[in-house]
């Protein structure tokens, strides 16, 4: 299972490495080491969340988000996505701004490919923050059987009975972002591509109810898998478009951050694309495991880690955020739930109800969604 579900990663990895040494030598490759590494520690958190949709699909689908996928992620995303924004910030075609990337140079040098990146940094923050933190709001403002921090979760489900209130407060966080922490003469940059993140999820997500993914689709590997319903078809497809959609919102401090550690564009690529490689491989072995069945409060860390994820994207916008205190945030959140998870697995083993269903007075003690 781990060779079958990791081989790729494995041979992506190789390949990888091999590049960044004939490409930049021994620095080239230490370089991208560090950026593969950089990357998965800051969004293993969406690996989990990732599982959480990812289960829903059929095997067909789990296998193109494993190849198709990462084309997108790393080609799309960690390549390409970088030299679009400095053609459309700095006014370049793509030649010249190709051309800018392989000149070098810092954030701290007026007209360098990393400092124009640089300069659109709160754009791409408040379009990434904002759908982050609505992915967050819409599953912390929902009712749910079985909840973690029972004291804040069971309250604010409560308050998700007002419909659009996650809007509301997507709204007015963006607000705040644009009038409190956007730069001199980025107000309205930061409030369009905040706007741009709130329609981006709600058209995504749109879509996937559109089509229902609730009920299977006959044919394409549509049914059930272990009681869950599994989609395929069109239903299948829009879940696909919500993972890349947000797989490109977790990606957006890993491409920035990367940044400073390097300019290079082909040597960001290499190493974040390695990364992304894992992250992927991870969600599949996370599905294909029931891992989010066996820790039951693993994806509600997750979720913890993506709101904290979003509003630190959104003080990026004028603060610099260390990459240390965006990965071990996501971890300390993912690790709790893990440790919670496997000491509510222990009481229900002795026949004891988890202590935060106690705390919650819920009389269902065993189901895990």
């Amino acid at each position: 299972m781990l060779l079958k579900t990791f081989g790729g990663s494995f041979a992506i990895t190789a390949a990888g490495l091999v590049l960044a040494f004939l490409y930049g030598g021994t620095l080239g490759l230490a370089v991208v080491a560090v950026l593969a590494v950089l990357e998965i520690s800051l969004s293993f958190d969406n690996a989990v969340v990732n599982a959480g949709v990812l289960g829903r699909m059929s095997r067909k689908w789990q296998r193109l988000f494993l190849t198709v996928g990462i084309l997108v992620a790393v080609v799309g995303m960690r390549l390409l996505f970088p030299v679009v924004v400095v053609c459309v910030t700095a006014k370049l075609s793509p030649g010249e701004a190709y051309r800018l990337a392989m000149a070098g140079g810092d954030i701290h040098t007026p007209g360098t490919y990393a400092s124009v990146l640089h300069e659109a940094h709160p754009a791409i923050a408040a379009f990434g923050g904002v759908f982050l933190l609505m992915l967050f709001l819409n599953y912390i403002f929902e009712e749910r059987e079985l909840t973690w921090l029972s004291w804040l979760e069971r309250p604010l489900a409560r308050i998700g009975r007002l419909k659009q209130v996650s809007v509301v407060v997507a709204a007015g966080a963006l607000l705040l972002a644009a009038d409190f922490l956007a730069p001199a003469g980025k107000p309205v940059s930061v409030l369009v591509s905040g706007a741009l993140g709130l329609i981006t999820y709600l058209l995504v997500s749109g879509l996937s109810e559109l089509f229902d993914p609730d009920q299977p689709v006959a044919g394409d590997g549509g049914g059930r898998r272990g009681g869950a319903v599994v989609v395929a078809g069109k239903a299948a497809f829009a879940l696909f478009l919500y993972l890349e959609v947000m797989d490109a919102s977790f990606s957006f401090d890993g491409v920035i951050g990367a940044f400073a550690i390097t300019s290079d564009p082909v040597v960001i690529a290499i190493g974040l694309g390695i990364g992304a490689a894992y992250i992927r491989a991870m969600t599949v072995f996370l599905v294909r495991n029931g891992t989010l069945n066996e820790y039951a409060y693993l994806e509600h860390g997750a979720q913890w880690a993506i709101g904290a994820l979003a509003v630190l994207l959104l003080c990026t916008i004028r603060y610099e955020v260390p990459e240390i205190v965006t990965g071990l945030v996501g971890v300390g959140f993912i690790g709790t739930a893990l440790v919670s998870s496997v000491v509510r697995n222990r009481r229900l083993s002795r026949g004891k109800p988890p202590a935060t269903d106690l705390a919650a007075g819920s009389p269902r003690l065993t189901s895990a969604h």
